[in-house]
């Protein structure tokens, strides 16, 4: 078994996601504005060019990267990526 050292800390830098709607895909289920547990996303007006209400994205920077969002949305129209610092 591996103990790790008194002085060993764990690398903990702020991790930042980017949240990507695809628009020919998304159906308005709002699935992700319902179960997205940081409010990432917001029910809006907008109409894709299938006929349906699109959620924004109204606060990427809280997007913890849980990727609950990603697994529930039926169409796979959201994806989540870590961003490169």
């Amino acid at each position: 078994m591996i103990i790790p050292s008194k002085d060993f800390k764990p690398d903990k830098k702020a991790k930042f996601f980017e949240v990507t709607i695809d628009e020919d895909f998304c159906k308005g289920c709002s699935i992700c504005t319902d179960f997205c547990p940081k409010s990432v996303f917001e029910s809006s007006d907008r109409i894709n060019p299938r006929g349906y209400y699109q959620p924004i994205i109204k606060a990427e920077e809280k997007c913890s990267g849980c990727k609950l969002c990603e697994l529930l949305c039926p169409e796979l129209a959201i994806v989540i990526e870590e961003k490169q610092q």
